[in-house]
């Protein structure tokens, strides 16, 4: 199999002037790097520390590789080539993932598969799961957006994070 190439995208990051007017920061291009498990691409478009974020600081976590979120928010932008699929798991975080290119299945612990498109938007509640390109030949392109939230509890019991 050929290596995958990634598209690069640019990020335009605001902030606000010494008299208080709204400027741009910074312009970038960004391109994705593939994980080291080989299964996709990740792009940390932003990443807040804290929620809510405190938009006094100048947080920038863009070049962050990893694939947990921790505490706080983040953007970011994974590319899966075709055929790929992630390992089952689940985080602490909200995460809101809006299909922008290509196709994608989502598979839940509990059985159920959803197939998505581009356009679709799945708001993943911490459950358990696992994401896989079904094409042969096109890359699919997601924008997920974290946050940081509370353990789930089903029944008393905690749902623990399972990390690959």
């Amino acid at each position: 199999m050929t290596e995958p190439t990634f598209k690069s995208f640019r990020r335009v990051v605001t902030t606000h002037n010494d008299e208080g007017k709204s400027i741009v920061a910074s312009i970038d291009t960004l391109t994705p790097k593939m994980i080291p498990s080989g299964d996709a691409a990740f792009q940390f478009v932003w990443q807040t520390p804290t929620v809510p974020a405190d938009l006094n600081a100048g947080t920038d976590s863009g070049d962050n590789t990893g694939t947990l979120i921790g505490k706080g928010s983040v953007l970011r932008i994974v590319d899966t080539p075709p055929g790929m699929f992630s390992p089952m798991h689940r985080t602490y975080s909200i995460d809101y993932g809006i299909v922008l290119s290509g196709r994608l299945q989502l598979t839940l612990d509990g059985g159920e598969t959803v197939d998505l498109e581009a356009g679709d938007i799945v708001v993943q509640r911490s459950t358990n799961h696992l994401w896989r390109n079904p094409s042969e030949t096109e890359m699919t392109r997601v924008a997920f957006i974290l946050i940081e939230a509370e353990p789930v509890v089903v029944n008393g019991k905690v749902m623990e994070e399972v990390h690959p």
